[in-house]
């Protein structure tokens, strides 16, 4: 019951609460990102949602706009680089990613559940095959983000996301809102370009 209604009707009610709550603080990343440098505070992705269909995700833009588009953090040569100076901390403390609220009212993304992928890192996406984790609704956060999140292998992350799958509930989701604001004000598994860089 909870999967087919009850978390679809938490997912718009706190997603509307926090657009209400984090106004003054979505309106202050547009200001800072416009004032360092020309072009929208706004970009989209091509990402992979449920089932395989793709959606445009929302994020706050924290990369310069000659950085590759599509193109996977760990991928680029050294990603520092293209790093606007506001952008290395809103990163940090996941800010840009504050504009998913809005995929989730728009029903293209959950609360919780695995990060979606960029439509072009095939080996995510065939790893998460494995574990039917491209079944359920992509979140803003997931077991595999409060378990290692850039530091994990693509292996590791598709095994959690699995994990969640078999282990979804209200109750396993409010432990993983819980866990994921003490990972966010501790900056925890951030690491630019890092994936896999747990040793």
């Amino acid at each position: 019951m909870y999967k087919l209604f009850g978390k679809r009707m938490l997912d718009v009610i706190l997603s509307l609460v926090a657009l209400i709550v984090l106004s003054p603080v979505l309106i202050a990343c547009i200001f800072i990102i416009k004032r360092e440098e020309k072009g929208p505070a706004f970009f989209t992705q091509k990402r992979i949602g449920i089932h395989k269909k793709t959606f445009r995700m929302y994020k706050f833009r924290s990369m310069k706009m000659n950085t590759p588009h599509d193109t996977p953090t760990h991928l680029l040569e050294n990603p520092e680089q293209y790093l606007l100076k506001c952008g290395k901390w809103m990163r940090r403390y996941s800010l840009d990613e504050l504009p998913q609220i809005i995929n989730i009212l728009m029903g293209d993304m959950s609360i919780v559940g695995p990060r979606p992928a960029l439509w072009n890192q095939y080996d995510l996406i065939a790893e998460r095959d494995k574990y039917g984790a491209n079944d359920v609704k992509p979140g803003l956060t997931g077991w595999a983000q409060i378990n290692g999140r850039d530091e994990l292998e693509i292996s590791q992350k598709a095994k959690l996301d699995g994990e969640y799958v078999r282990r979804e509930s209200l109750s396993f989701d409010v432990m993983c809102i819980w866990r994921t604001a003490f990972k966010v004000a501790g900056h925890e598994g951030v690491v630019e370009g890092g994936t896999g860089a747990r040793k």
